[in-house]
């Protein structure tokens, strides 16, 4: 072997000329380039958005009044507002007041609000109208909300005039629309061909959604959780929800509440969802939300809730009680 190797501004040069530096420059930028995530299939083809997901979260519902004006947090704020509302909710405080302290019932264990707001740092679920509150009541629908808080604040006659919640028949945000609450914010979607459902951990309800295109039933049944019909727009699920009763309300929503769902997944993790209302007889305008979904480890426990529970049987002695002492002579 008689070649001479290259001085080294010979060798640079040579490399240069070669574009020898290139190749690793170009790999170090795909490697910075995050893969673009695909949406996975289901076998019959479908967006698979199957799995247990979670909507805990400590956004406001609706746009505190302090924060009128302002749609998103910076980032100094959210952790500000985090801490705050965690320490506000903490109920491992204890009372000296015995009454206070028996009435703070569960603990923090049993409590699964989450500790933080939205990714998007945004300041109320409800996203339209832009000041983030719901739109005002018609007439008519005041008038019925006047007449529900009359009876929730009298004795109740019957198990008639309690809520459905307290009747363990249904939770007024477990969806639709899927709302956080104080616990159990857990969902579970499952597919077939033809079909979408989503089993919701509070009070342990099951949707069924049909994907066939078949019509809404008449319009003279209506339904807990109302009667739902779905559709694939691309990626995104989308779920119609019509004939619900007039024995729940969403803020003040009746019976003719028209629901529109948006269902989509954007990641290995992560499932945007958006909801939709119409009700024209009970609100003076359209509005809408949106919140995260976010995969949670399961199984789902089973919530053990029976209209025939204790608590309702002990209200409904204690109403019987207090008019028999207010009968009596004193």
């Amino acid at each position: 072997m008689n070649h001479r190797s290259p001085t080294p501004t010979a060798a640079l040069t040579v490399a240069l000329a070669a574009g020898f530096f290139a190749a690793p420059a170009d790999a170090q930028s795909k490697a910075a380039s995050p893969k673009k995530w695909t949406t996975p299939r289901t076998p019959d083809g479908q967006p698979d958005i199957q799995g247990i997901w979670t909507n805990a979260t400590i956004t406001p519902f609706e746009r505190p009044r302090e924060l009128a004006g302002k749609e998103y947090f910076t980032e100094q704020e959210a952790a500000e507002y985090e801490k705050k509302v965690v320490a506000a909710n903490d109920r491992d405080r204890r009372s000296t007041d015995p009454i206070a302290d028996v009435g703070g019932a569960y603990n923090e264990f049993w409590f699964d609000r989450g500790t933080k707001v939205v990714p998007t740092r945004r300041t109320s679920i409800v996203v339209d109208p832009a000041d983030g509150r719901v739109p005002p009541l018609t007439p008519a629908a005041q008038k019925a909300a006047t007449a529900r808080a009359a009876i929730a604040r009298r004795p109740p006659e019957g198990p008639e005039d309690l809520a459905p919640v307290v009747r363990c028949l249904v939770w007024p945000t477990s969806g639709p629309p899927m709302l956080p609450t104080a616990y159990n914010n857990n969902y579970q979607i499952l597919q077939g061909p033809g079909y979408v459902a989503i089993f919701v951990e509070m009070i342990h309800d099951m949707r069924i959604i049909s994907l066939d295109g078949r019509p809404h039933i008449s319009a003279n049944i209506r339904q807990w959780l109302g009667d739902s019909r779905g559709r694939w727009e691309g990626n995104t699920l989308v779920v119609d929800t019509t004939n619900f009763t007039d024995k729940t309300n969403l803020r003040g929503s009746d019976k003719d509440l028209h629901l529109i769902e948006r269902f989509t997944r954007t990641g290995e993790n992560t499932i945007i969802y958006e909801f939709t209302v119409d009700d024209p007889t009970a609100f003076t305008r359209v509005w809408k939300g949106e919140i995260p979904l976010t995969k949670a480890s399961g199984p789902l426990y089973e919530y053990a809730c029976h209209e025939g529970n204790y608590s309702m049987e002990g209200i409904l002695k204690g109403a019987r009680a207090q008019e028999k002492a207010a009968a009596e002579p004193h």
